[in-house]
């Protein structure tokens, strides 16, 4: 990742200490651009956004195969509005809710984490499954559905314009593979930049759903961070290869 994007605008004393954006989701990002190298070579030279959307959720625009920017940071807390994280929050909130409410910092930081995401804007659930089923009778539910797909949207535009255009979206984990109605409000606005999905293909969760004539392909793959695990292990352990299966 380059150097700009690991960099957080905070004093020098504490970046001093190795305060900075370090990201998350690794493995499975090093699992969809190792599938991605397999399915369509040519695209791992080009511009791509992995979209990691699941109860945690994150994007990550990749150029060359490299990494170039990730929407999370210091912790998994930031990005993305998620499950039951909040995502990004105005840093001023902290000092507004220890006055307001006398919230501690261990307050705090149960809130933004277990509390908040989509389980704090429905006020139900954080399971994204729950709150489409609720939606038509429930404005929290449709608020909350409404919140996760425009931020998504808003990072992938912000990832294109970081990596100069896109080739190549591939959405993965338990909504990006499953939730057909969720990628098509998500890439519904897009086609600025090439963006468009093909109904009966995302309706079929296929692997890709986007036309064969469009520029930039949109495709769905299933992610696996307990294989890279084990890989992980066997390089360290010398213990010889794991292919999957």
């Amino acid at each position: 990742m380059p150097r700009v994007a690991k960099l957080l605008p905070i004093p020098r004393r504490y970046a001093a200490k190795g305060v900075e954006r370090y990201g998350f989701h690794g493995l499975s990002y090093a699992y969809l651009l190792e599938e991605l190298g397999r399915l369509d070579p040519t695209a791992m030279k080009g511009r791509l956004i992995l979209a990691h959307l699941g109860n945690g959720a994150s994007l990550a625009a990749v150029h060359h195969g490299k990494s170039i920017d990730t929407s999370m940071a210091f912790t998994p807390t930031a990005g993305l509005v998620m499950g039951i994280r909040t995502g990004d929050l105005d840093p001023g909130l902290v000092y507004y809710l220890a006055r307001i409410e006398r919230m501690t910092a261990a307050q705090f930081q149960h809130m933004v984490n277990h509390e908040s995401g989509l389980l704090g804007v429905s006020g139900t659930s954080s399971d994204l499954r729950d709150l489409c089923a609720r939606e038509a009778a429930d404005v929290r539910a449709a608020e909350a559905l409404e919140l996760f797909c425009y931020q998504v949207k808003k990072w992938i535009g912000a990832f294109a314009a970081a990596l100069g255009g896109l080739d190549t979206l591939v959405f993965a984990v338990g909504i990006g593979e499953n939730a057909q109605l969720i990628r098509e409000r998500i890439c519904d606005g897009l086609a600025f930049l090439g963006i468009a999905l093909d109904r009966q293909r995302n309706a079929k969760n296929a692997p890709l759903i986007s036309p064969d004539a469009r520029r930039v392909k949109v495709r769905v793959i299933r992610t696996d961070e307990e294989l890279m695990i084990a890989r992980s292990v066997i390089r360290v352990l010398n213990l010889g290869s794991i292919r999957k299966t």
